[in-house]
């Protein structure tokens, strides 16, 4: 008799503790966010010179249509949030059953909802002209946990593809009927300008059609983690498996492209299978070098990011400590020039970095 899905998720996983791989991972993504691009365009942009300029263009969204480096910062994010929760949930299974993972999960949405309209939403602006509902990286993350919550706790792996690819045709078919991809004139937008009105933020991004393509993200994401999962017993052949998985995302993606273009803006289902699929091949890189070959040496410090990921954000995204730096090094500005900006962005960061430090070393971690 084949066991429920629930019932295997709850079954004691062969790895023990946390996933390595995952919290090194977590930690460059987090690394990257809230001192390396904002470091590295400071100084870059200071640079007359056209590699500079090169790397600071792939450090930047794509204004539209196409994909660049730094537009896989925010699918990495929602897709390593899908791949904790095969860990996370079956904890919660042998302790209370379904019922708790729901509690938890939707507790979880809340308080992400809410912590997403602080850091992007102006809330404690407390002026109603200027509050944004749903516009920040951690709602879209919020969003696409719960959508992707009963596909992993209710269903075989062929039944959760199953139900990915509705997700996928029920964003696909309404913007295809549209027909229309430019910035004016898409669905996507469009219904977000007529539901949130006001409230809606930034006009170029789309959130509550694309909230099902945020679902896929990070319901490809639970597929990493339950194949990591199932596979503990032969690593090698699991790592394997992932980038496989990956590559044949990354195809499948560009081959819809050529009839739905990768739009991040728009989360377009092309987008959410390249994008998840180089998040797959990140994933086995990870885990093959960590968790498969053993080399942790020199990748620990990365955990202080990855392990208190919601505070680097939260930190990173709303505290400006540029203020204090130059109360310190004031008398820096005649030496250093135009480069004193980056200065002060450099020593905003690395506050940043000592405040996680300190709380790394106390192991206080913030966790919802």
């Amino acid at each position: 008799m084949t066991a429920s899905p629930s019932a295997t998720l709850a079954s004691p996983s062969p790895l023990g503790g946390r996933l390595a791989s995952l919290d090194v991972l977590r930690g460059l993504t987090l690394f990257l966010l809230v001192f390396l691009q904002p470091v590295a365009c400071a100084v870059l942009g200071q640079i007359d010179a056209p590699w500079a300029a090169a790397v600071c263009y792939q450090l930047d969204h794509e204004v539209w249509e196409g994909f660049r480096a730094w537009d896989l910062v925010m699918p990495l994010f929602l897709f390593m949030s899908g791949t904790s929760m095969p860990f996370s949930f079956s904890k919660l299974l042998r302790q209370g059953g379904k019922a708790a993972v729901y509690r938890k999960v939707s507790r979880r949405f809340v308080v992400l909802f809410v912590l997403g309209m602080v850091v992007q939403g102006n809330l404690l602006g407390f002026d109603a002209d200027h509050i944004y509902f749903y516009n920040n990286t951690l709602q879209a993350i919020a969003t696409g946990y719960l959508i992707a919550t009963p596909l992993l706790l209710h269903f075989s792996l062929k039944g959760q593809a199953v139900g990915a690819a509705c997700l996928l045709a029920a964003y696909t078919l309404p913007m295809m009927v549209g027909g229309d991809y430019t910035m004016d004139g898409n669905l996507a937008l469009r219904l977000d300008a007529a539901v949130m009105g006001r409230f809606q933020g930034d006009p170029s991004y789309s959130w509550l059609l694309s909230s099902l393509t945020f679902g896929m993200t990070v319901w490809l994401g639970a597929l990493a983690g339950q194949l990591i999962r199932r596979g503990s017993s032969d690593r090698s052949r699991t790592a394997g498996r992932l980038a496989l998985t990956g590559g044949a995302l990354v195809l499948a993606g560009l081959l819809w492209s050529l009839e739905m273009p990768i739009i991040k803006r728009l989360w377009t289902a092309s987008m959410a299978l390249y994008s998840g699929g180089l998040c797959f091949l990140l994933m086995a890189l990870s885990y093959w070098w960590i968790d498969v070959r053993g080399h942790v040496k020199g990748w620990g410090w990365l955990k202080i990011y990855g392990m208190n990921s919601l505070m680097a954000y939260l930190i990173g995204e709303t505290v400006n400590f540029r203020s204090a730096v130059e109360s310190l090094s004031y008398g820096l500005q005649p030496l250093l020039g135009d480069f004193y900006g980056a200065w002060l962005t450099l020593g905003n960061y690395s506050i940043v970095f000592l405040i996680l430090w300190a709380m790394h070393r106390m192991g206080c971690y913030v966790k919802i």
